[in-house]
């Protein structure tokens, strides 16, 4: 005599017949929709009082925007921008490689350098090239410790575009001697094995393997950088050289429209700073390639499945095929949840 266990009684179509009644409803997150009216609300107040208030004298910051002095000082301030920027992450990426060889002496002075140039305020490091000709009347060039081969006056070479230059790059080479070094040790130490593992010479292994894994880390805070030394220019007015904000003191000096003026450099710098934003995206994009699967998409691409999105929600179409799958995740199209069930559940 044997004993037998009695089987469930339901299939598995009964069970899913349970289902039937449920609804599912998108989750609803009240909490954004609170934040972002009220940030709406805020946005609206700011716009406001943009465009009542008179005394923002708008058809003043209009009508010097463009004005050629104006343009001369933007131009002034790209300039020192860009020079300082060459200068600072040329110098910066050879002082990071001192700092990561083999030498004590290299890693010395470079520390030393970092150190000093980090600690020295920058207005005063501007004062002190603009008056190197105090120190140094004549310059020359020669043999160290040898026989001169050329002389020159000191205000020759370094004048007030000189003085800054030298000011701002040589400080912006201490902060990005930091910034490299900190991406190269950033980058896995594996990957320096396997690069030496394949036989390449170190120049290669450094330029082909490390350096455009490292630029992933670096790429980001140097930009912030640039951005910092492009509105650190405005520190050069101490040397009456005509960038962008020296020229707007000396105008609203002249007429007396303070505020007007000074919208008309921050709307500068806004364009200058939203540039070289925007060369930073392709710039990451670039170098995600090697660490993303799918890059991210640019801004005409955001912009373009958006509309088509919002135009398959309010016409009640599906959404149009090229629009990918993960940018509807990311648009909350999948994030749909059961937050309703029926009683025999």
């Amino acid at each position: 005599m044997t004993a037998t266990l009695a089987r469930p009684t339901h299939s598995k179509a009964t069970s899913l017949d349970r289902f039937e009644g449920l609804t599912v409803v998108p989750h609803r997150n009240y909490g954004s929709w609170v934040a972002t009216a009220v940030a709406a609300v805020l946005l609206a107040m700011v716009a406001n009082s943009l465009l009542t208030n008179q005394r923002w004298e708008w058809d003043v910051v209009f009508k010097y925007l463009t004005w050629p002095s104006v343009l001369e000082g933007v131009w002034g301030t790209i300039r020192l921008t860009v020079v300082s920027a060459v200068i600072g992450f040329g110098l910066g990426t050879v002082l990071a490689l001192m700092r990561l060889s083999r030498s004590s002496l290299l890693q010395w002075i470079a520390w030393a350098y970092t150190w000093v140039f980090r600690s020295v305020p920058l207005i005063l490091q501007l004062l002190l090239w603009y008056n190197l000709a105090y120190l140094y009347p004549t310059l020359t060039l020669g043999i160290p410790f040898g026989p001169g081969f050329h002389e020159f006056g000191t205000l020759d070479v370094i004048n007030k575009f000189g003085a800054a230059v030298l000011g701002l790059g040589l400080s912006q080479a201490a902060y990005s001697a930091e910034i490299v070094r900190a991406g190269i040790l950033g980058v896995d130490q594996g990957q320096h094995e396997a690069a030496a593992a394949l036989g390449l010479p170190a120049k290669r292994q450094n330029t082909k393997i490390i350096l455009p894994q490292a630029m992933r880390t670096i790429v980001p805070t140097s930009v912030n950088e640039i951005i910092g030394l492009v509105k650190g220019t405005s520190v050069v007015y101490v040397l009456a050289y005509s960038e962008l904000f020296y020229t707007v003191g000396v105008i609203y000096g002249r007429n007396q429209r303070v505020v007007p003026l000074l919208m008309v450099a921050a709307i500068w710098y806004l364009v200058i700073t939203t540039f070289i934003t925007i060369v930073q995206f392709y710039v990451e994009r670039h170098y995600s390639k090697g660490a993303l699967r799918t890059l991210p998409p640019t801004p005409l691409q955001t912009a373009r499945w958006t509309a088509l999105i919002w135009v398959a929600r309010i016409s009640g179409r599906p959404i149009h095929p090229s629009v990918p799958e993960s940018f509807k995740a990311t648009a909350g199209l999948r994030n749909s949840h059961l937050l309703r069930t029926s009683r025999g559940l």
